[in-house]
């Protein structure tokens, strides 16, 4: 890419980016200019005072949301009743929302039925990891997904390992490419894939892209789409951002997956971005992860992006078109793996409870990675739990952070963490952004979900449960390779005079809403 080009898309970002802020600003000083006008009426005082009790009383009696946004949300209706009162009415009861997640769930309805194209092993997983037992169970009977045999796994620590097999997996693509990303970045990366893209779909491969506006909008300029349509490659952009007020903008795809021929399959944390191969640097190192999936657990992934297009294109298509041949993929493999995805448009919290239920069956240690760690009471009381049962729990969480704020408030739950026994490493090289979970040497998890409330209840997110595969030894030694490039934080030197944990305090009781 020239520099002139680069100018010139950097310019047009900027003024999309401030159109829309301008759009927002509108919007807000119009509903704050409202509310100070009627507040000079005597009444007005009197009757948001009863709005506010009646909104934090259905709040905490009649909805579904977690305690923890409970709280976040009736503490601000406490402090600010006419504002906090319009806010949770305003974003969480609107028409759009509803009927968004009515489109989606019955999208979810046609198509649920695929995942039993392969067969599922959850029994036999059971038997020979009866501590996932449960973990199995509940994805299983809860939430249908199958668990997986015959699926070959390969564990990448880094972008690059991970961009060498991408580019070997689409060079030997058949039939059809799927790829679904919350961030596709034009630069050095995208372009070695692109290039692929192109060439496939001219020979006849059928090529889809997926990727989130809001991800992907200061990273590509607004002709990326229709760019690609003329090249031959299916495309659709998710939930695109509108400069509306509008809670459904908060539901964003932050899925990573990638489907060649429903036989190979991608996931992890890395996006299709520069900084994810060490091309630009961003906060240092940029330390990431991601896996490969070669057989029968690749379906699920493809059921998954199937799924989402047809939602977004409003059409339908029989997922078995798309079922490869059923072969061994050669020597016997080890283990099981269980694709998982989840959804903010259902009452089920996939990627909490599955995160809940690794931490609870570990019996000897749990070694995590999350690039942040704002999390509800449940899985805070969950890890104390785990280190105070004399589990070994360690957590690795970036030095540099991507957003300040963020990580200010991460800081927060070290505290009772430390406390607690869990072992906290902050990784001195840069960022982390790997979402990995390894117990005893016999289960874990790598996926996209991150441990904070966007990712746990408000994006779309999917990952793979992994039971006695020979990549949880990988993730291990991978884990403890980055533990060792980590200063540890300990109780002693963890001292934070009482401004800052006060600062900290107030961030973290509206860490909900960040």
């Amino acid at each position: 890419m020239s520099k002139s080009h680069r100018s010139r898309l950097l310019k047009k970002l900027l003024f999309r980016r401030a159109f829309v802020a301008l759009l927002l600003l509108a919007q807000i000083a119009f509903i704050g200019l409202s509310i100070a006008f009627y507040s000079q009426l005597r009444w007005f005082s009197v009757l948001w005072r009863v709005i506010g009790f009646l909104t934090a009383l259905h709040l905490t009696t009649h909805s579904q949301h977690n305690a923890t946004f409970k709280i976040s949300m009736v503490f601000l209706i406490l402090l600010f009743p006419v504002f906090g009162a319009v806010f949770y009415w305003f974003f969480h009861y609107q028409t759009t929302t509803i009927g968004y997640r009515k489109r989606l769930h019955k999208k979810e309805q046609e198509t649920a039925h695929a995942y039993g194209f392969v067969p599922d092993r959850a029994d036999t997983a059971s038997i020979e990891n009866p501590d996932a037992g449960r973990l199995i169970r509940y994805l299983r009977d809860v939430s249908g997904f199958p668990v997986c045999g015959n699926t070959e796994t390969e564990y990448f620590p880094d972008g690059k390992a991970y961009q060498a097999a991408l580019l070997q997996a689409l060079e030997q693509a058949e039939r059809y490419i799927f790829l679904e990303y919350f961030i596709i970045g034009e630069g050095v990366f995208w372009d070695s894939i692109h290039e692929i893209l192109v060439r496939k779909a001219a020979e006849g491969v059928d090529v889809r892209v997926i990727w989130d506006d809001i991800g992907s909008l200061l990273t590509l300029p607004t002709s990326f789409a229709a760019n690609l349509r003329r090249e031959g490659i299916k495309c659709h952009v998710f939930n695109p951002f509108r400069p509306f007020l509008s809670s459904v903008q908060n539901n964003r795809d932050h899925r990573k997956i990638v489907s060649v021929d429903g036989r190979v399959a991608f996931t992890g944390g890395i996006n299709l971005a520069d900084e994810y191969i060490g091309e630009r640097e961003r906060f240092g190192h940029w330390k990431d992860a991601g896996i490969l999936l070669r057989g029968d657990g690749a379906w699920s992934f493809t059921v998954m992006f199937l799924q989402m297009w047809s939602f977004l294109t409003k059409t339908t298509e029989p997922c078995e078109m798309y079922l490869p041949p059923r072969t061994e993929v050669g020597e016997p493999v080890t283990g099981w793996v269980q694709p998982f995805c989840d959804s903010p448009m259902d009452e089920f919290s996939v990627g909490e409870h599955t995160y809940r239920h690794l931490i609870a069956a570990a019996k000897n240690y749990v070694y995590i990675t999350t690039p942040y760690l704002m999390v509800d009471n449940d899985l805070i009381s969950t890890l104390k739990l785990a280190a105070e049962s004399g589990v070994d729990v360690r957590i690795i969480t970036p030095h540099k952070p991507d957003k300040k704020l963020v990580h200010f408030t991460t800081r927060s739950y070290y505290r009772e963490l430390l406390h607690s026994g869990v072992r906290i490493f902050e990784y001195s090289e840069g960022f982390i952004h790997s979402k990995n979970f390894v117990v005893d040497d016999s289960f874990g998890s790598v996926g996209t979900v991150n441990l904070d409330f966007r990712s746990l209840y408000m994006h779309f997110e999917c990952g793979t449960c992994l039971y006695g595969t020979d990549t949880l030894a990988n993730i291990k030694e991978d884990f403890l390779a980055t533990q060792s490039k980590c200063a540890e934080i300990t109780e002693k030197t963890w001292k934070t005079n009482p401004v800052i944990a006060f600062l900290q305090d107030i961030c973290r009781l509206f860490a909900p809403m960040m």
